[in-house]
């Protein structure tokens, strides 16, 4: 009797391993491990921000002071831009990402201010306007990143397009001095960038761009023929607050 429960036992246990053998391994047992998430991949993106900046002017030259009463303006600037952005990122050693980005942004920084001329008479005016309405930039970008989270700083090279005007009276005659350019700088600058889920993020920037002092040709659009140089020294800042879509994020 003993032997014959013994014998139906053991068959049984063998039936079950059996089954469980066919079942192969439980996933909820035996879960697969984790893919890192990486900020490997392109990404395209829209950006909205705020600037400030400053620029100075100054008639060197002496060709314009005669015509408009003045020769040196300090201007303060603040605006909006509103752009976007193309890149790509590569993430190594663990932790570490670079990168390269485009960015371009269309909007109005500039401001105007009076400007008080020496030799003047009463009922003379004077003021100096000047607006950055676009700006561009190349930069390179290294991060460290944590998860979904990437810090990060970059640079590069970046252009503005810029438009300046000097309007007023001076000893009862009238002047329109106006001067355009686009101009060759650097930028440097950092932020954070978070991911969302598998396509999208949001990164909070700040940049400096550092266009030094240039020459700027004024032309007097009053008919008086009086042209010529000036000297320009600008610097803007932006902080701006950007979202990107990645298709190519995730594991």
């Amino acid at each position: 009797m003993k032997a014959m429960l013994f014998g139906g036992a053991t068959l049984s246990l063998l039936t079950v391993s059996a089954f469980g053998a066919d079942l192969g391994p439980n996933p909820r047992l035996n879960p697969p491990p984790l893919t890192p998430f990486s900020w490997t991949g392109c990404y395209a993106g829209l950006h909205a921000g705020g600037g400030m900046g400053q620029s100075d002017f100054a008639d060197t030259a002496g060709v314009l002071a005669p015509q408009a009463g003045f020769s040196a303006v300090n201007l303060d600037t603040s605006g909006y831009m509103l752009g976007g952005q193309i890149g790509c990122d590569y993430q190594f050693a663990s932790n570490w990402v670079i990168g390269i980005e485009g960015a371009a942004a269309g909007g109005d920084i500039g401001g105007s201010t009076g400007v008080a001329q020496p030799l003047a008479i009463p009922g003379d005016t004077a003021n100096f306007k000047e607006t950055t309405d676009f700006l561009t930039s190349a930069t390179g970008r290294v991060g460290y990143t944590w998860d979904h989270w990437l810090l990060y700083a970059n640079g590069g090279v970046a252009f503005a397009d810029d438009r300046y005007t000097a309007i007023g009276t001076f000893t009862g005659a009238a002047f329109n001095l106006a001067g355009v350019e686009t101009r060759l700088g650097w930028t440097a600058g950092a932020g954070v960038e978070w991911a969302l889920g598998d396509d999208w993020s949001v990164q909070l920037e700040y940049d400096y761009y550092g266009f030094g002092q240039r020459s700027v040709f004024f032309i007097d659009n009053t008919g008086t023929g009086i042209s010529g140089p000036a000297e320009i020294k600008q610097n803007i800042q932006v902080l701006k607050l950007g979202v990107n879509f990645r298709p190519s994020f995730g594991p």
